[in-house]
């Protein structure tokens, strides 16, 4: 496999990608609902999708794709080289907000990620990590993680998951959210990944998301030093959706010893 052409490629198409989206703000999005009437699809996640999905049968024809759309290929497992795609990661901010949304691409070779792509379309944010060689933003180095205390630390949360839900025991979050110095919900994975590996905050906690929603981000936070799991500690299933917490590696303890596991 050459990683260099292939993560060169990555790149490139991920930036097309973002520059018709931008392109798209002036024109009449259509909006459809997927599962619920908050799940919404609009006609660009699907053209972006399609896009990505064009351009690597062409030139990697050998590699698999599991989009949200719909678009690749029906999986039963990780084997080979596997593009997990998330078109628009935050829909709803796309079309309520044009602004907090991303384009997020993790590259798999059985089961291990080797390349994460999220791209703050908005900002003109590339945040690229490949295994091994640390992560960036628009080609300068992200530093490793430092640590903080549960006192001094932001957490992203929905406010949802603070009160009563079938995900998880409330009363277990609220004890968290007043201890903390802060929660924060951007309405974006992806985002808030980022977030995650450049110390934009400290911990994210989420209690239902798809592999395309977290493949790409957890590679950038290990890169950089930081753990992501699900809310019991074990290790994500990039095969279907689960409850992900991405955090510090002593923050990552302290939560899941005192609050998540309690």
């Amino acid at each position: 496999m050459k990683w260099e052409e292939l993560d060169t490629y990555a790149k490139q198409w991920t930036k097309e990608a973002g520059e018709r989206i931008r392109s798209s703000f002036s024109t009449t999005l259509d909006i459809t609902t997927k599962s619920s009437p908050n799940d919404l699809v609009t006609n660009m996640d699907r053209d972006i999708e399609k896009f990505f999905i064009e351009k690597i049968r062409e030139h990697f024809p050998q590699h698999k794709i599991f989009g949200e759309e719909g678009f690749g290929d029906t999986l039963n497992d990780l084997n080979g080289v596997v593009w997990i795609i998330d078109p628009i990661d935050g829909t709803m901010n796309f079309i309520h907000q044009q602004r907090n949304f991303a384009i997020s691409v993790g590259i798999y070779e059985n089961g291990i990620g080797q390349i994460g792509i999220i791209y703050d379309v908005v900002h003109d944010e590339l945040y690229y990590a490949r295994k091994g060689q640390g992560a960036y933003i628009n080609g300068e180095p992200v530093p490793k993680l430092k640590e903080t205390n549960i006192s001094e630390a932001i957490v992203g949360l929905n406010a949802i998951w603070a009160t009563e839900n079938k995900r998880i025991d409330y009363t277990k979050i609220v004890p968290l959210v007043q201890d903390v110095r802060g929660t924060r919900s951007y309405g974006s994975a992806a985002l808030e990944l980022v977030y995650v590996a450049t110390g934009r905050i400290d911990a994210y906690i989420s209690m239902r998301l798809a592999p395309w929603d977290f493949a790409a981000g957890i590679i950038l936070v290990q890169e950089l030093g930081g753990i992501a799991t699900n809310i019991e500690g074990k290790e994500l299933n990039l095969m279907e959706k689960s409850s992900v917490f991405v955090a510090k590696p002593h923050l990552h303890q302290q939560i899941l010893s005192n609050y998540l596991l309690k």
